[in-house]
């Protein structure tokens, strides 16, 4: 009896009936976008938006090859089909955008699955961290195409090209927090001062926020493993840079149908000319896409398209639409696969 109370209570069942209460509380916050979305649906080519299904399925397995065709080298890495690259991804989806953690979220939930396969925390660490690289770059490049062609047949109104500058800028701070994290998991010394730094940061919050019951939340120790784990991810990274190419071509085309999910579904509504416009926001809504929870990213970027001249019940409906489809499709996609993912663990 004991012990399926004990079964009852671990860790695996908590997290499941932590998961379906967010996963409950986004379709909730969601609920009126919803309501939209279906009062505009008939608006839209119903033949094209199926094109969804597969261009998001293929758009997971895309991001899961980012991973996996780097993890295909290592030798200490087990050996893995397809099937498992886009299982994975679709896991990894689900918790990036059904469950509001942002980033972390994904990057803690990628460590956890990719354990088994022999793969260690500063290893995941710098997989989530150059994919996160490639896409950055590639949305930057595509955006400076976009903008070039917006200005060139003129379509950016004066008034808006403040969007420019903006969007240069916060590109190049992603491009100064990933160069900071590899310029420090580059150098031993670095790694033992920017670990003694961190530890007494994290344990001085939490001596404040416990009010001196608990001294310590991270050992120094541990803080310095894990940046060293991802040190010798970027020195045979550099050593063998042949191994990044694959990756870097997987991470062109996934970024490529991160933009045609919004595109096929601008097209579904007789406006495929917004292509350009689309490229530009979703390159600034990509910034928050790693650090803030889901609804943010696309806020942001329908604020964008409306700033550069798209009209506001048009660029609206496209990104509340969007948002609608893929929120709804990552939860029938993602959420078995996951609680057979936590299940298994966890026995």
């Amino acid at each position: 009896m004991a012990s399926k109370k004990r079964k009852w209570f671990s860790v695996r069942t908590i997290l499941m009936i932590l998961t379906v209460i967010l996963v409950a509380w986004v379709v909730y916050q969601n609920w009126p976008d919803i309501l939209e979305t279906l009062k505009h649906l008939h608006e839209a080519n119903g033949f094209v938006l199926v094109l969804l299904i597969p261009e998001q399925l293929f758009m997971y397995f895309a991001c899961g090859q980012i991973f996996f065709s780097y993890l295909r080298h290592k030798e200490n890495v087990k050996k893995f089909k397809n099937s498992e690259v886009l299982r994975i991804s679709t896991e990894l989806n689900f918790v990036n955008h059904a469950i509001p953690a942002g980033g972390v979220g994904g990057l803690a939930f990628l460590t956890y699955r990719l354990m088994p396969y022999g793969v260690s925390a500063g290893q995941a660490s710098f997989l989530y961290l150059f994919r996160y690289a490639i896409t950055t770059v590639v949305n930057y490049i595509q955006a400076l195409i976009a903008i070039v062609v917006l200005l060139l047949l003129n379509l950016i109104p004066n008034e808006a090209k403040w969007i420019i500058p903006v969007a240069l800028l916060m590109n190049m701070g992603v491009f100064f927090f990933i160069w900071f994290v590899v310029f420090v998991a580059s150098n031993e010394k670095r790694i033992e001062k920017f670990s003694v730094f961190v530890s007494k940061i994290l344990n001085g919050l939490t001596r404040i926020a416990t009010f001196g019951r608990k001294k310590t939340m991270m050992k120094y120790e541990k803080i310095r493993d894990y940046f060293q784990d991802i040190h010798k991810s970027v020195v045979i990274a550099r050593e063998n840079k042949r191994l990044l190419v694959k990756p870097i071509l997987w991470g062109i085309v996934y970024s490529f149908f991160e933009i045609a999910t919004y595109w096929i579904v601008a097209i579904s509504l007789g406006r495929p000319e917004l292509l350009p416009f689309i490229m530009v926001g979703e390159a600034i809504g990509s910034v928050f896409d790693g650090i803030v929870p889901y609804g943010l990213y696309e806020l942001g970027m329908a604020g964008v398209m409306i700033a550069l001249g798209v009209d506001f019940p048009t660029a609206t409906i496209i990104t509340v639409m969007t948002r609608v489809i893929t929120l709804l499709f990552t939860i029938a996609s993602g959420s078995y696969p996951y609680y057979e993912a936590i299940r298994g663990k966890d026995e």
